[in-house]
């Protein structure tokens, strides 16, 4: 049986060159030259259209070439009884606490105002906030979360998080559920975004969010696009409640022109790329669960479809 790579957004080279240095006897196919989809049992997909997986009649399991999987389970024809999964790779997470801790010290330093000063030859010091006067409200404590409040907390920043389900983090102390949120976001001076993203937490960045938030507060984004409301973050940030944001992610991809985010002066943007998969990195792990199916066992890690991650 073969292995399809179905990736209609990104170019695909890389994942084959990978594919056949560590597997050169196994049968890849890209998308679209499918041959017959009865010979197809192991698909590594990114943003395929609705539908796009029941043309599989064999199909086995469905990797996500990536951490996130809410373009898998967004596809109201996805397949039941097929196993999805995800990349657990550990350079996704230091990249991910990377992108954070630079922006929260941006935010700290004021960098965003002084590439503003020097834009218009400005000569105005700033003294810069302290850490331990900064806490950080995290957003998802899954793998992503806790390495970033791991980051931030070695360089003396309170961290606090925010969470789904009850449960204990060293050195963080936890809020769970809706009922604690406002609680969270009233002690959070930087709010960040790393949430998996599921019917439940669609629209989360809001109008109501952004009010509970401390004045001044920064938000960075990092999670989905559909995470924020974007005309509440732009009203938040003209009225003068938040201090700025950054936005690694988008409704949609790339970011339209003509968008109001691309000129705010309190936004920064980045074009979605906080963390990165390396092909030549992840390739091991879906070559492991090609072969798990290929016996008849379960792959790892297999996503909970009810409960979106």
């Amino acid at each position: 049986m073969a292995l399809l790579l179905a990736t209609p957004t990104q170019k695909p080279d890389a994942w084959v060159r990978a594919f056949g240095r560590q597997a050169p006897e196994l049968e890849v196919r890209v998308w679209p030259e499918c041959g017959d989809p009865a010979g197809i049992s192991f698909i590594v997909a990114w943003e395929t259209p609705p539908g796009f997986f029941t043309r599989f009649p064999n199909l086995k399991c469905i990797a996500s070439l990536g951490a996130g999987v809410d373009h898998l389970l967004g596809d109201p024809e996805l397949p039941k009884g097929v196993f999805v999964t995800r990349v657990i790779d550990p350079s996704i997470t230091s990249q991910m606490s990377e992108y954070v801790l630079l922006h929260v010290l941006r935010f700290c330093r004021h960098s965003a105002r002084f590439d503003q000063d020097a834009a218009r030859e400005v000569w105005q010091p700033r003294i810069p906030m302290r850490p331990a006067d900064l806490t950080v409200g995290i957003m998802g404590l899954g793998q992503l979360g806790l390495g970033a409040a791991a980051m931030l907390a070695g360089l003396d920043f309170p961290v606090i998080g925010w969470r789904r389900t009850p449960g204990e983090v060293a050195g963080v102390k936890t809020f769970s559920g809706r009922e604690a949120l406002p609680a969270f976001l009233a002690k959070s001076r930087v709010l960040v975004c790393m949430l998996p993203l599921t019917p439940r937490t669609r629209g989360i960045l809001n109008a109501t969010v952004f009010s509970q938030l401390p004045v001044g507060a920064y938000v960075i984004n990092v999670a989905r696009g559909a995470h924020l409301i974007e005309a509440d973050l732009l009203a938040a940030l003209d009225r003068d409640h938040l201090a700025g944001a950054c936005l690694d992610v988008f409704q949609t991809e790339p970011l339209p022109a003509g968008n109001p985010l691309w000129h705010h002066p309190k936004v920064t943007i980045t074009p979605h790329i906080a963390s990165l998969t390396n092909p030549f990195e992840v390739v091991g792990q879906m070559l492991v669960n090609y072969r798990r199916v290929e016996a008849g066992e379960r792959p790892q890690p297999i996503v909970d479809v009810g409960r979106g991650y």
